[in-house]
């Protein structure tokens, strides 16, 4: 199983720099996928940044949702967030060192609690944090 952050997920389901390369990542996929569900309100978070700042209408971003919706009926698994999995992500967050925000964190102990065999991110830090704790980042 691989699991799957956010930013991925925004690039998949909006028109991004890296939007190309995700879908042909997403279209060559064969491997399970999933994600903490704490990535339906970061998903949702994105698309309101997104109309706050002109990068997307309201008829886009309604857009990006069915398909988001689409992606987690069809080929992502979301999975719970348990009460430690948030402690978890709590320390990984007071590591200074670690550089990583709450979110990102939280998709870390994720990955991590879900044993996955590797983590799909456009997050560089976010990547160098997963093989720091030995998850494997998936580059695409």
């Amino acid at each position: 199983m691989l699991y799957v952050d956010t930013s991925v997920l925004v690039a998949l389901c909006t028109n991004e720099v890296k939007t190309a390369k995700v879908v042909k990542w997403y279209a060559a996929c064969n491997d399970e996928l999933a994600s903490a569900a704490w990535c339906v309100t970061e998903f949702a978070s994105a698309l309101g940044i997104k109309q706050r700042t002109g990068q997307l209408t309201e008829a886009q971003a309604q857009t990006a949702w069915v398909q988001f919706e689409r992606v987690c009926a069809n080929d992502l698994q979301l999975l719970p967030v348990e009460a430690m999995t948030f402690h978890k992500a709590a320390m990984l967050t007071m590591d200074a060192a670690a550089g990583l925000r709450a979110g990102d964190a939280l998709h870390l102990a994720c990955a991590m609690e879900a044993k996955a065999q590797g983590l799909v991110t456009l997050d560089a830090l976010l990547a160098r944090n997963a093989k720091r704790f030995k998850v494997k980042p998936v580059a695409i």
